[in-house]
């Protein structure tokens, strides 16, 4: 057999007959098999190749499609040098899903055959009453019978001559009527290298499945079994695949629904919008009426635009959903009809394609909202001659990532004081919102103690800006979560530090404890430094001193006491000597 399914039997290629399907239906009337149809030229499948997005082409129709990059493509990107002996890589683009689909080092001959494809082809010439086979040994006769083992239509008369040589007497030969009841006709996938020798084994080295012939010259080395001993493990393992794919499905499917049910609601938002500005402009004369129906062009286009990038997010969600259903279908169809080298010999471009899609990655959430559009009547939109003009369209949406908080507040405070910061909504531009009316949340909780949270004011300044306030009751470490519209804003949660309560010290300020004391030898400045000699006045002079005026505590001379108050502005801090 060669790449395209022929079987040479006495010289003579075997080919099924090629159908004009400009009609998608057969000479009788009946329709055709959408999957032996070619999608690019319309005609049955000659020689189908699989391109990794698992969409099956002709060879001759991959080959006449325009290259998207490789050698001699302008504008694209250079593709990755091949290796000595390898043609430069070219990659296409699939006629069905737009994918690129990069061809093999040997370019489309190195493609993997699609032979589920070849088997509805067969079946198709078979269906066709009106089309009329030929023997494939005479070539004389009309075929009645067909061999399962060698492929070949048989007359009658060939077929007794078939059934009396030794070596096909045991050949399974059934009438192609019985064929064309049955619904299924399989062909034995042959070597490409060793004509007459079927692919019955499989090389876990190579991961490709092989005849004798081939094991026997090239692969000798390797880890070779039979193909049907090998088939489950591998059956499996796509099994697998096609269920880590398969949820894709209803996901991009929801998430498709959701485009659609978005741009209805932009739609209807649209229309409530419209009735808002035919309402304003019914109460002005012609000026008004005319900045009435700028404000719909307006309003027009910002609906046009939006469900523009809804489409466009749809098209991708359903692009998505369709190789993902394409390649479930592709592999279970697979692994239902396909033979075992049927399944081995297409079991790569599978596997790869699944692997992909395994891994596909999109969002579900729609790329426009409908609460965006807003018609702010209070606006002043300039003048049309001597009347004042008011109302526009707003589409400037509050972006949580590009808010800003001043204050702060928002990242230390004080026990029972209170404390404030504020919040400015900006656009996705960055520019301010001058409009307020957001959904603006604000929690402060303990980050160790969750029973512990600090009740925060949030007052709207009507002009994109939002005052904070709060009061905390104990003191800690809190985390603050700011959101708009249910989103966090930038740098949300903050770590607030609430400080302990502070208290006046029961310290008097003089220069240094010596003089305090009395003179005694063994005081202690609250600087640290020490005063020998006894009591002979403060000069001021010893090692330590600021040479200035501090706090020196209640005068106990405690090294403890006196190492909390060295700082000359500490008015309150937290003293731990009992005094």
């Amino acid at each position: 057999m060669s790449l395209n399914g022929e079987r040479e039997l006495g010289g003579d290629p075997v080919k099924p007959p090629v159908l004009d399907q400009g009609t998608a239906s057969r000479a009788n009337g009946q329709a055709v098999n959408s999957r032996a149809v070619c999608y690019v030229c319309k005609h049955l499948y000659s020689d189908p190749k699989i391109l990794p997005c698992l969409h099956t082409f002709c060879a001759d129709c991959i080959r006449r499609l325009e290259p998207v990059s490789g050698p001699g493509v302008r504008g694209a990107e250079a593709s990755a040098p091949a290796r000595p002996g390898e043609r430069p890589s070219v990659t296409v683009l699939c006629p069905v899903c737009d994918s690129e689909a990069p061809l093999p080092p040997g370019g489309v001959d190195g493609l993997t055959t699609d032979h589920l494809a070849l088997n509805d082809v067969l079946l198709e010439s078979l269906l066709d009453e009106s089309c009329e086979l030929a023997c494939d040994l005479c070539g004389e006769g009309s075929a009645e019978r067909r061999c399962g083992e060698c492929s070949a239509n048989l007359c009658e008369f060939c077929c007794q001559a078939h059934r009396r040589q030794k070596k096909t007497s045991s050949h399974a030969v059934v009438r192609l009527q019985d064929l064309r009841r049955s619904g299924r006709v399989a062909m034995p996938v042959l070597c490409p290298l060793h004509p007459g020798e079927e692919l019955r084994l499989f090389c876990e080295t190579c991961d490709r499945p092989l005849c004798r012939e081939c094991v026997v010259a090239a692969h000798r080395e390797h880890a070779c079994d039979y193909a049907a001993h090998v088939l489950p493990r591998h059956g499996e393992y796509i099994r697998q695949l096609v269920r880590r794919v398969q949820p894709h499905a209803g996901r991009l499917g929801e998430a498709l629904r959701g485009v659609e049910r978005a741009r209805e609601a932009v739609r209807a938002r649209a229309e409530d919008v419209a009735r808002e500005v035919r309402a304003f402009t019914e109460e002005h004369v012609r000026a008004v009426e005319r900045h009435g129906q700028e404000l719909l062009r307006r309003l027009e286009d910002t609906r046009v635009r939006k469900s523009s990038q809804l489409l466009l997010q749809g098209a991708q969600l359903g692009q998505a959903l369709a190789d993902v259903r394409a390649a479930v279908d592709f592999a279970e169809r697979l692994l239902a009809n396909g033979s075992e080298a049927e399944i081995l010999a297409a079991k790569g471009v599978t596997v790869r394609r699944l692997r992909r899609l395994a891994e596909l990655s999109y969002s579900v959430h729609p790329v426009a909202a409908a609460d965006d559009i807003r018609f702010l009547p209070q606006e002043s939109a300039g003048q049309d001659g001597p009347h004042p003009l008011f109302g526009v369209i707003s589409v400037r949406a509050v972006d949580p990532q590009k808010c800003v908080i001043h204050g702060e507040a928002l990242q230390a405070g004080r026990q029972e004081q209170p404390g404030h910061f504020a919040l400015v909504c900006r656009d996705a531009a960055g520019e301010p919102v001058s409009k307020g009316g957001e959904n603006v949340q604000v929690s402060i909780v303990h980050t160790e103690r969750k029973d512990c949270a600090i009740k925060a004011a949030v007052v709207d300044n009507n002009d994109g800006s939002y005052h904070v306030s709060y009061t905390p009751v104990e003191a800690g470490a809190y985390s603050v979560w700011v959101r708009v519209k249910g989103q966090h804003v930038k740098g949300s949660p903050f770590v607030l530090l609430v400080k302990s309560k502070a208290r006046r010290h029961r310290g008097t300020f003089h220069c240094c404890t010596f003089c305090s004391s009395g003179g005694r030898k063994e005081a202690r400045c609250g600087c640290g430094g020490t005063m020998p000699g006894g009591y002979q006045g403060c000069g001021h002079g010893h090692a330590g001193h600021p040479g200035k005026p501090h706090w020196s505590c209640c005068g106990s001379g405690n090294p403890e006491c006196s190492r909390m108050a060295r700082r000359e502005d500490l008015v309150y801090h937290r003293c731990s000597v009992l005094h």
